[in-house]
Order: C-alpha cells, then sequence, then structure tokens
C-alpha cells in the first residue's frame, strides 16, 4: 500500500485527509497521462474518463474537483452520477475508456469517501500507476525521461469536456437483468439499499425479473449513507424480512459491490455461505473452472472442511478483493470472495457486484427449486473469536519466539477441529488474533493464550 491509495483507494474524511485539492490533482494527473500516452502512440484523440459516485454530500465535490482536474488537462469527463463501482467497472471496460474512477467510501459513514481507480479493463488500477499520482500528488513525478512538478494544461480546443453519460448506468441495469435466468415472479424479495449506490438500480432490476420487491433504505439525503442500514447493519433487514412474511433479503453497502443475504427465517447468510451455495452449484453443472473457490484468510474454518466433503479445491490469499481478484485472473478461477459479502463471478464481472450477486443466488434458488435456508445445508460456519492487541512493533511482536511458541501449541490443540490465525493489520499498529473451533470457550481460551503472550513479554502499547 502506498501513502495515499489502500487496498481500496484513496479513503479518508473529507475534507480532512482526503480533500477537492487532492481529487483536483488526481484528475489532473490522469487526464494528462493517458492523454500523454495517446499522443506518444501517435493518437489525437483526448483521454476518455468516466466517473461515477455514491450518495455522499461531498461525493458532489470530489466528482467535480476529478472532472475539473481532467478537463484542464485535456482529458474528457464522463459522468455517470450516482451508480454502484461494478457499474463503473462495467462501463469502463465495455466502452473503451482509459480509466474509471469510483467516488465512494464503500460501508464507511457518510462523512468519509474515497476515490477508488480502475484501469481500462474495469480491474482496480495497477500499483505502477497509482505510484505515479501519488508522486505528483507529493509534487514532483519522473516519466517519459524527464522530471514533472507541474503538468501542461489543455489549451483552446485541446481543453476537455464533461459529458453527461447516464445512458451508461443505464446499459449497466440492462446487463444485470440479461443475466437473470428465470423468471422471479411471485418471490417476495427484501432489498436494502444501505441509502446507497443501489437505490435507483437495484429495484429496477428485481422488477424487471419479476420479483415481488420490497425496499428499505432508498431515499438517500447525503448524510444517511449505511447509517443503521446495508450490510453493516443486517439487523435492520432480518426484523424486515420476518416481519413482512418475505422469502429472502439482500443488503448492499454504500457503493454496492458486497452483499449479505438473509434466508426465509431471519438467518443472517454470509459471503462464506454464499461462496458455498454458488461454488456448489456451479460444480454440479460443471462451470467451477479448476474445481477451485478463491477465498481470504479470514473465512471461516467451516466453510472449507465443507468444500471437502463436497470435493471442491479452495485457494487462500491476503484480505481484500483485490487480492482474491489478481488470484483468480492468474490462476484461472471464476468464484472467489470474502466474509465480508464482496464475491466475484469472473465470467460476468471484474469486481465484487452486490446486485450480481443477488441475482446468482435467485438463480439458484429458483433452478434447484429450494429456499435459501435449505442451499447452506451441509455448512457448518464455526464460532469465531477476533481480538485486536495494539502493539509497540508489529513485526516484533510476530517474532518474538514465545509468541510463535503460543501459537504453534493452539495449533497443535486444534488439530483439524478448529484453526488460528494471527496476523498483522494493514493500517494500524494491531496484532489480530483469531481463533476458530466447535465451540467458543475453545475460542476464547485460545485466544487469551497468545493474547497473554503477546502482552507478558512486553509489546503492548497504550
Amino acid at each position: 500500500m502506498g501513502k495515499y491509495f489502500g487496498t481500496d483507494g484513496f479513503r479518508g474524511e473529507a475534507n480532512v485527509n482526503l480533500t477537492a485539492d487532492h481529487a483536483f490533482k488526481v484528475g489532473r494527473f490522469l487526464g494528462w497521462y493517458y492523454g500523454e500516452l495517446k499522443r506518444r502512440a501517435g493518437s489525437t484523440e483526448p483521454a476518455r474518463v468516466v466517473i461515477g459516485k455514491d450518495t455522499r454530500r461531498s461525493s458532489y465535490m470530489f466528482e467535480y474537483s476529478l472532472a475539473a482536474g481532467l478537463t484542464a488537462s485535456g482529458a474528457d469527463a464522463h459522468l455517470l452520477h450516482v451508480t454502484t463501482t461494478p457499474s463503473v467497472a462495467y462501463v469502463t471496460r465495455v466502452d473503451a475508456f482509459d480509466c474509471g474512477i469510483m467516488i465512494s467510501a464503500s460501508h464507511n459513514p457518510y462523512y468519509d469517501n474515497g476515490i477508488k481507480l480502475l484501469n481500462r479493463n474495469g480491474e482496480k488500477m495497477e500499483e505502477e500507476t497509482i505510484e505515479l499520482v501519488e508522486a505528483y500528488l507529493d509534487g514532483e513525478v519522473e516519466l517519459f525521461g524527464q522530471k514533472w512538478k507541474s503538468l501542461p494544461y489543455g489549451q483552446k480546443d485541446k481543453v476537455g469536456c464533461s459529458v453527461d453519460y447516464v445512458s451508461g448506468r443505464n446499459r449497466y441495469i440492462g446487463y444485470l437483468i440479461s443475466l437473470g435466468l428465470f423468471s422471479f415472479r411471485d418471490v417476495k424479495v427484501g432489498l436494502d439499499c444501505a441509502n446507497g449506490a443501489a437505490w435507483n438500480i437495484a429495484k429496477n432490476v428485481f422488477d424487471a425479473l419479476g420479483a415481488k420487491t420490497y425496499v428499505l433504505n432508498a431515499d438517500p439525503d447525503g448524510t444517511n449513507i449505511n447509517r443503521n442500514a446495508g450490510s453493516t447493519h443486517i439487523e435492520v433487514l432480518q426484523k424486515f424480512v420476518v416481519d413482512n412474511g418475505l422469502d429472502v433479503g439482500f443488503a448492499y453497502d454504500g457503493d454496492a459491490d458486497r452483499c449479505l443475504c438473509v434466508d426465509e427465517t431471519g438467518r443472517i447468510i454470509t459471503g462464506d455461505h454464499i461462496l458455498y451455495i454458488l461454488g456448489k452449484y456451479m460444480q454440479e453443472r460443471g462451470q467451477l473452472d479448476n474445481n477451485t473457490v478463491v477465498t481470504t484468510v479470514m473465512s471461516n474454518f467451516g466453510l472449507y472442511k465443507a468444500f471437502d466433503e463436497q470435493g471442491i479445491n479452495y485457494a487462500k490469499t491476503a484480505v481484500g478483493d483485490k487480492y482474491v481478484y489478481e488470484y483468480m485472473v492468474k490462476n484461472g478461477c471464476r468464484l472467489g470472495g470474502e466474509q465480508s459479502g464482496h464475491i466475484i463471478i469472473s465470467k460476468y464481472a471484474t469486481t465484487g457486484d452486490g446486485i450480481l450477486t443477488s441475482i446468482k443466488l435467485m438463480e439458484v434458488m429458483m433452478g434447484k427449486k429450494k429456499k435459501l435456508s435449505q442451499l447452506i445445508e451441509g455448512l457448518t460456519i464455526y464460532p469465531q473469536v477476533l481480538q485486536n492487541v495494539r502493539v509497540k512493533s508489529k513485526p516484533e511482536a510476530q517474532n518474538d519466539p514465545k509468541v510463535q511458541a503460543a501459537v504453534k501449541a493452539v495449533e497443535e490443540k486444534l488439530g483439524d477441529t478448529g484453526r488460528i490465525l494471527v496476523r498483522e493489520s494493514g493500517t494500524e499498529p494491531v496484532i489480530r488474533v483469531m481463533v476458530e473451533a466447535a465451540d467458543e470457550a475453545t475460542c476464547k481460551e485460545a485466544v487469551q493464550q497468545v493474547v497473554g503472550t503477546i502482552l507478558a513479554q512486553g509489546h503492548g502499547a497504550v
């Protein structure tokens, strides 16, 4: 991760550590860089960049700042307006844009925001390009054989323009509808749109596919995104599904790249459940390339046990859908995702897509003529206990021989009945100790054994 951009973009509190000036400079660099690449390849066409945003009040500020920077550098900025992250990825790819930008802080509160960059294939931007953006933000970038403290502006007819591109968002909606292989007629579906980017897309898709659609948290006001709503507050959807006798419920986050579900009984269906349902269904139909599902190290031990029983192989990556997708592309896998609900189906999308995930889960329900609660039979989610320990030095705590011995002792005690995972936080001075086992008491005892050793060795920080 860089100075400004993490695994999911440049994120921070709006106008505190992510400002309008930052956005303008990001636009300035991208507009100039992609235009210069075209010029050096012999093209006279301006760079073309597509921008989407979620419903945060600050998203308008960042949209205009990015567009100003892009057009000042001679690029054309195509505005999708309020839309989802996966829709920006889709439009970037199919309409041959030089890159895409999504303005969102995902599941964070409204006062945070972020700038996510996508390459021409609709994938997360390559690190090499992000490093160039960061160098420019810091005042100097070395590129094309020289150092650039300032960038040339577009002049006269080379000044860029902004383009209303809502048609791109509408075509994305049409694309999602085209992926529905069954009619959802008479199925009662709840949609929690988190007062975010899905608010004007999800209902249109499910209505078109014939569902009886019940929507909540689809009234954004700029400050209520994710507030007691969406995938981070799924208890709202649980109650809604049960109270209204619905067949299924889907909850999205602020930019709708993740989805969690609720079955007809009100039970939460996590990303691990979804990977199990889709993986098993795709395997049965010969659609699970390499017979492998890609997970992160945070997926539940119970998921791996279920995959073993089903004869499905699995891979584990670092936490982050970016790493899941990179592994999928490199190894030719079709399905991957995270416990949090980022699910990637590479045949249809280059990113996690909450609405697409919903459609494909509905396909399994309709194709197998089963309720969602029946589709998770065979999967037992193990109790999990996670404790964060603030430390003076993450490497020193991790590499302490006594801490490693404590971890090994837990591993030996759990055997094949559970697991322990000790990892460093990517953003905080924290060691995360997580244990999964058959019962919560065993989890807590094992966690305390390792945490106690870390503290006893003097690694703790106030």
